[in-house]
C-alpha cells in the first residue's frame, strides 16, 4: 500500500460511510466519505482540447447550486421550477426525469429565499433520501417514488433563521440519527431518521446562526462528534447528545458567510473562509471534561470561499480566492499557487483534481505539491448567466457538472468503457 494511500484511508476513518453501496457511488454531498475524495481509479489523466465526451446534458433540473447526488442508476437533485422548489430523480444513461417531487411552494428568485434557488445535495441511504430546501424544509423520501415519508422546518418548528442566500447545507445521517442546523438556540437538531422525531437539540453558545457549510463527522479520540462551521466559529458537539464541547472562531469571516465544510484528520481541524479573512488549523485533544481546541497556525492564503478544499496525502488543495493553491496540512506552508481556471470548486479523483471555475472552465489538474501540472480543460457548453457553484462530481467513470437548469454528463473512463 503506497504512503498516499495509508494517508487517504486515515482521511476517511471517521467519515460517515454507507454500506451496500459501489465504490462508485456519490451518496450525499463531497462523496461517501463527505471529503471530496471520489474512490473511483482508472479515469483518464488527460483530456483532449475539447475536453472528455459528453454523453448527454439535460434541462429542467430547475435553478439551483446544488450540487447532485449519484447512488446507482439514479441520480438525485434539487432545483426551483417556477417558483416551486422541487426534488428530483434522474436516469444516469439519459438524464431525464424518473420522478420529480415538489416540496415548497411560493419560493421566489430573491435574496430573503435564497438567490438564484436550491443549494443543498440529497443524502442518500439505502431506499431512503433526505434533503434539505433553501427555506429550511427538512426532507425524507422514499428513492424508488419519491413519496414525502416525513418532513420537517427549521425555521417553523426550531427557531432558524433562513440566512441571507437560504439554507445551504447538506443533511448528515449519523447512526439512526439525521444532522440538521437550524441556527440560533438550537443551534444543531438530530432528528431520528426513520420518524423524525427530534433526539437532541444542541445550544452552541456566540454567534450561531447557520452558515452555508455542511457538517462532518471527527473521531477524536474515541469521541464521536459533529463538527459544522457557524456563523462565528467552527464547532463540535457530541454526536450522541449534542453537548457542546468545543469552538475554534479565527476561521469564521467577520461577515458570518461560512460555505466550505471543514477539513478533519488524526485529531485535527482546518476550515477557512473568503472576505479578507483566511483558514486555521486546531488540534482538538481530549480532556477529562470535555475536548480542547488550540490553534497549531492561522492563513492569510487560503481565504477559500465555497469552492471546498480536499486533503490528499499531507497537502490541502483548494482555491485561495482566485488561486488554486497546495498547502501542507500541518504547518500551512505555501508549496505552490497557480492562477488555474480562477475562482472555483475542486474534487479529487485517482490522482487528479477536477477544478471547476464559477465562470465555467472545467481543468483537469495533477495532484501533487511537486508543481502545478494542467492536464487539460475545456468550456462547459449551455453556461447560464450564474456563477458554477455546484461542484464537480465523479461516478461510476462519469463527470457530472450542475450549471442551474442543465446536467452535464461526461465519460472520463480511460479508454471510453
Amino acid at each position: 500500500m503506497s504512503l498516499l494511500t495509508v494517508a487517504l484511508v486515515t482521511a476517511t476513518l471517521a467519515a460517515p460511510r454507507f454500506t451496500s453501496l459501489a465504490p462508485t457511488d456519490s451518496p450525499q454531498f463531497r462523496g461517501a466519505d463527505r471529503t471530496g475524495i471520489s474512490k473511483e481509479t482508472g479515469l483518464l489523466k488527460s483530456w483532449p482540447t475539447t475536453g472528455p465526451k459528453l454523453l448527454w446534458s439535460a434541462k429542467g433540473c430547475g435553478d439551483a447550486h446544488a450540487t447532485p447526488s449519484i447512488v446507482g442508476n439514479r441520480i438525485y437533485g434539487l432545483g426551483l421550477r417556477g417558483d416551486d422548489e422541487v426534488i428530483w430523480a434522474k436516469d444516469v444513461k439519459t438524464g431525464k426525469d424518473i420522478w420529480a417531487t415538489p416540496i415548497a411552494k411560493g419560493i421566489k428568485l430573491d435574496a430573503a429565499q435564497g438567490g438564484y434557488g436550491s443549494r443543498s445535495t440529497p443524502t442518500v441511504e439505502g431506499n431512503r433520501m433526505y434533503s434539505i430546501g433553501v427555506a429550511g424544509d427538512v426532507i425524507c423520501q422514499d428513492t424508488a417514488t419519491g413519496a414525502i415519508v416525513w418532513r420537517r422546518n427549521m425555521v417553523k418548528e426550531f427557531g432558524g433563521r433562513v440566512p441571507t442566500w437560504g439554507y445551504s447545507e447538506s443533511a448528515l445521517i449519523d447512526g439512526n440519527n439525521v444532522i440538521v442546523t437550524p441556527g440560533g438556540a438550537k443551534s444543531i437538531v438530530a432528528l431520528n431518521k426513520k420518524s423524525g422525531e427530534q433526539v437532541w437539540v444542541s445550544n452552541v453558545p456566540g454567534r450561531n446562526d447557520a452558515s452555508y457549510s455542511s457538517a462532518i463527522i471527527a473521531d477524536v479520540t474515541g469521541s464521536r462528534q459533529i463538527v459544522q462551521f457557524l456563523a462565528g466559529a467552527v464547532v463540535g458537539v457530541e454526536a450522541a447528545t449534542g453537548k457542546f464541547l468545543w469552538n475554534y472562531d479565527a476561521p469564521a469571516c467577520k461577515q458570518g458567510i461560512n460555505c466550505s465544510a471543514p477539513i478533519y484528520r488524526d485529531g485535527y481541524v482546518f476550515a477557512a473562509s473568503a472576505y479578507q479573512n483566511g483558514g486555521g488549523l486546531a488540534k482538538l485533544t481530549k480532556t477529562a471534561t470535555g475536548t480542547t481546541a488550540e490553534q497549531v497556525y492561522f492563513t492569510k492564503e487560503m481565504q477559500n470561499h465555497h469552492g471546498g478544499m480536499v486533503l490528499v496525502g499531507d497537502y490541502i488543495y483548494g482555491f485561495d480566492n482566485s488561486n488554486l493553491t497546495c498547502m501542507e496540512f500541518k504547518t500551512g506552508k505555501v508549496v505552490w499557487t497557480d492562477r488555474s481556471v480562477g475562482k472555483g470548486s475542486v474534487t479529487f479523483a485517482d490522482g487528479m483534481l477536477i477544478c471547476r471555475s464559477e465562470r465555467g472552465p472545467v481543468a483537469l489538474v495533477e495532484a501533487t505539491p511537486a508543481k502545478y501540472t494542467e492536464l487539460g480543460r475545456f468550456e462547459q457548453p449551455e453556461r447560464s448567466t450564474a456563477p458554477s457553484w455546484p461542484y464537480p462530481v465523479v461516478s461510476n467513470g462519469k463527470l457530472y457538472i450542475r450549471d442551474m437548469d442543465v446536467l452535464l454528463c461526461y465519460d472520463v473512463k480511460a479508454g471510453g468503457k
